[in-house]
């Protein structure tokens, strides 16, 4: 064993004339530990809510919106998709219709969102195919002229309005019907094909899915002017979004995903740096009680010091002591808290111990995902504050004269 290591254990082991030196050491340790199991706590939490949030926001919406800005929209929207899927990246396209309408049944009324699709196609495109709870996608097909055209609702919205499959529900749209009396609102009669639950409180209580047909209907379109793309890549999305559109000579207006969240996940990342920072303030002053506890045991041992300077022990031999003990100090604190930390994000993910409300934070509890990178950046940065620390006890130590300390030892 090195000199500088045995004397940096005895120093730390060994029983003391100042009990209370002991006693910051473990306060210290503790210190760490806790500063430690909070920061790999509160990232495991941040990036666990960015990550589920990322998933099914992508599970329910496109990576790429491309609207048809020429005039006349899409004309033969199966072969506008089969030319976008085409294209480098592109996995899947698929037509969309997007409009408001208030829907009313004996129970309630809501506003929502009516997205046409056609079913086929939007399977590809978003998970509303595996999220269908009751029902299915295949009735929204207008099979029978004289049947009731099929609407799939959000499992929010459903329980909202009261009704199950089978249920017939009335849909009021903004385009009216010209009458002698004026523009009256159109009203139609839609019945509920099924019910859906992607996950997002948004769209689970203010979505509905009606084919294209019917769509085209309710909001007086002919003609349309959406294309939902899914990418082999989300993170290129931005990339491939810009590409399609300067291919397309003008007629394509791109959107990705990223700029439709980017408010959201900004928000997301700056409260996750804003965390860590504040909390890593715990490891800072763990790190304060490394400096005093070495500070007292330098004044403590300061004949030791100057006994081993006498016997040809160096300065910098006499440095490493004092930063070899503090090191080992914010090494075991920071060992007991990432073992820890990893050990309660598991527990609290694994049984979802943290429930939210779902209809301000869009999910009903709250996931912990911990990256490799974020564990290690924890563990360097504890290790390195704490030796941080160990420098002015340290360089006092070394700066000791044997003469002085042992006359007035």
């Amino acid at each position: 064993m090195p000199f500088e290591l045995h004397v940096a254990l005895r120093y730390l082991f060994a029983r003391r004339k100042q009990a209370f030196i002991s006693v910051i050491s473990l306060i210290s340790t503790l210190g760490v530990i806790v500063g430690v199991i909070a920061l790999i706590v509160a990232l495991a939490l941040m990036t666990g809510l960015q990550g589920e949030l990322r998933d099914r926001i992508l599970g329910s919406t496109a990576h790429v919106f491309v609207y048809v800005i020429q005039a006349g929209g899409i004309a033969d929207y199966r072969a506008e998709a089969a030319a976008l899927t085409a294209m480098p990246h592109v996995r899947a396209a698929a037509p969309a219709i997007l409009g408001k309408a208030l829907v009313r049944t004996a129970a309630s009324e809501a506003f929502i969102t009516i997205k046409g699709v056609d079913p086929a196609l939007e399977a590809g495109v978003t998970d509303i195919e595996r999220a269908v709870q009751a029902g299915g996608l295949a009735g929204l097909a207008e099979s029978d002229p004289e049947a009731a055209p099929g609407i799939l609702l959000g499992v929010d919205l459903a329980k909202q309005l009261g009704v199950s499959v089978g249920d017939s529900v009335s849909v009021l749209t903004a385009q009216g019907t010209v009458s002698p009396f004026g523009l009256l609102p159109r009203t139609r009669r839609l019945r509920v094909a099924g019910v859906f639950s992607l996950g997002l409180f948004e769209f689970d209580s203010a979505y509905g899915f009606v084919s294209l047909p019917v769509a085209e209907r309710l909001m007086g379109r002919d003609r349309i002017e959406l294309m939902e793309l899914r990418v082999d890549d989300i993170y290129r999305a931005p990339e491939i979004a810009k590409a399609i559109s300067e291919g397309s000579g003008g007629r394509y207006l791109t959107e990705p995903w990223t700029e439709m969240n980017r408010a959201l996940f900004s928000a997301l990342w700056l409260e996750k740096m804003a965390i860590s920072i504040t909390i890593g303030l715990i490891v800072m002053v763990a790190a304060l009680n490394i400096v005093a506890s070495l500070v007292l045991l330098v004044m403590e041992k300061h004949s030791d010091i100057a006994i081993l300077k006498t016997m040809g022990a160096s300065r910098r031999a006499i440095m490493t002591v004092f930063m070899l003990q503090g090191l080992m100090i914010g090494i075991v604190g920071t060992a007991l808290g990432t073992a820890g930390g990893v050990g309660l994000s598991y527990v609290l993910d694994r049984y979802k111990l943290i429930r939210v409300p779902i209809d301000v934070y869009q999910i009903a509890y709250v996931p912990f995902t911990l990256l490799p990178l974020d564990l290690a950046v924890v563990i360097a940065a504890a290790v390195v504050i704490c030796f941080v620390a160990t420098i002015y006890p340290a360089r006092q130590a070394a700066k000791l004269d044997p003469a002085e300390a042992l006359r007035y030892g």
